[in-house]
């Protein structure tokens, strides 16, 4: 079929356009319209004004609605934890604690303390950038190395696999599958043991082979590294009581605090449940009670003031989510298209298991937009009342749905067009040719190791 021809080229050149830095914005609804237009080939007709309005702005507009409140609050939490120095603080206490000889270990462990707290991966990559290139330069590691340790720590197990976690790839199937952020929790820790130990046994063995061969870290004459003076930081007790406050918190709210209170007004004013809402509710309580306690811990701290720097976190955060959202919106126009037919009962037909189907789609359209939240988003949209309905006759657990699809759309989002690796890349001023090798090793084989892992234990009932 001549669509399914038509979808193939759209999505090369949404990759292609993406990984050379054009502004998914601007060409997501381009790339919807011409693969909608092969529809005349077979036939149909194409509308370009009808598709953009109707088909793409309305999903968009959806993810926003269900998903803004986080992406907002995360990025301000994130903000108030660099400006305050608190990122910093953490990463700079961790790397003191741990010593000489463990710099992959510091830099992977302060990576994760702060992505599991709330602070997005993009955040990561800038606050511990600096600690960890003087980290390797000082113990003479590759710097080469530095940004995979990066990746392991901020783009792995804290986003999608650790029980709580408060990153929007925990978040969305939430929606989907009633169920809360520490959901299989014994599942996500598998996974996170397996993405964790098996990147730092890749890694570790990287350095080996690079200081037997006599590599050190290397000649890097562009860096500018600005660290901050660790006398000027906040405590690390003040610094990681936040994070631990956003946790906690949010295991509170969604398992003690709002199921006591009578929520039977959403389904009679609002036309919902409580189950579909209170994981939502519980991360958005979680988040503004970690943001206040940053600002409460640090209020003199905020050089230009907190004012402008809720400023600058609420300005990050509209980015993020139109990006994800534009490519939402491009994977509905994609799955009414009578070619996306043929691809996703090839997708669904691999395997009666409906945790194999949802890992299949969930990480290849993760690959295909270049984004675990968008990726992720699409898969279920599409195909989440297929994969309950098959869970429910086979006796499997919404819990294990949601940690299934959450890990494995932490796999084939990495690949070498996904916006998060080029700017780790350009943060750390490496190339794709030097770094992506061990980049894809910890973020694309090794998770997908743990998420075979963990469907085979969610197939016997653990949850």
């Amino acid at each position: 079929m001549i669509g399914v021809i038509g979808i193939i080229i759209s999505l090369f050149l949404l990759m292609y356009l993406a990984y050379r830095g054009w502004s998914v914005i601007l060409i997501a609804p381009v790339l919807a319209c011409l693969a909608a237009s092969f529809a005349i080939f077979d036939g149909g007709s194409f509308h370009m004004l009808a598709t953009y309005t109707e088909k793409f702005m309305p999903a968009l507009a959806g993810y926003i609605k269900a998903y803004f409140p986080m992406f907002l609050l995360g990025a301000v939490f994130g903000k108030v934890m660099d400006v305050s120095g608190s990122a910093n603080a953490i990463a700079e206490f961790i790397t003191t604690k741990i010593g000489k000889g463990k710099e992959i270990w510091a830099v992977v462990l302060s990576c994760a303390v702060i992505t599991y707290g709330g602070v997005s991966l993009f955040v990561a990559a800038f606050a511990i950038y600096p600690i960890g290139a003087a980290l390797f330069r000082e113990a003479d590691i590759p710097k080469r190395i530095l940004p995979p340790a990066i990746a392991l720590g901020a783009f792995t197990f804290t986003m999608t696999a650790i029980p709580g976690t408060p990153q929007i790839q925990n978040a969305i199937p939430m929606t989907f599958f009633g169920t809360d952020a520490f959901a299989a929790p014994i599942l996500g820790i598998v996974a996170a043991l397996i993405m964790l130990f098996g990147g730092m046994f890749w890694l570790t063995h990287v350095e080996k082979k690079a200081k037997a061969a006599g590599e050190g870290y290397g000649d890097h004459k562009n860096e500018n590294l600005q660290i901050m003076d660790p006398q000027y930081l906040p405590s690390f007790v003040t610094s990681i009581t936040p994070i631990i406050v956003v946790i906690v918190a949010n295991f509170a709210f969604s398992k003690w605090i709002l199921p006591s209170f009578d929520s039977s007004y959403l389904e009679t004013d609002y036309d919902t449940s409580f189950k579909a809402v209170s994981g939502t509710w519980s991360l958005i309580l979680a988040l503004i009670l970690g943001v206040a306690l940053v600002i409460l811990f640090n209020y003199k701290r905020f050089d230009k003031g907190v004012v402008e720097c809720l400023k600058d976190g609420v300005q990050g955060s509209f980015l993020a989510v139109m990006n994800t959202a534009s490519e939402v919106g491009y994977g509905n126009v994609i799955k009414t298209l009578a070619g996306f037919s043929l691809v996703a009962a090839g997708m669904l037909s691999i395997s009666d298991n409906p945790l194999i189907g949802e890992a299949i789609s969930s990480s290849v359209l993760a690959g295909i937009t270049g984004s675990a939240s968008g990726g992720l988003s699409i898969a279920l949209a599409t195909f989440s009342e297929q994969f309950i309905a098959r869970a429910s006759e086979l006796g499997i657990s919404p819990e294990v749905l949601h940690r299934v699809a959450s890990v494995a759309c932490g796999g084939l989002d990495t690949l070498p067009h996904n916006g998060a690796v080029i700017t780790l890349l350009n943060v750390t001023g490496m190339t794709h040719k030097e770094c992506y090798g061990n980049i894809g090793m910890c973020t694309v084989v090794i998770p997908a190791i743990s998420c075979v892992a963990i469907i085979i234990l969610g197939s016997m009932g653990i949850v």
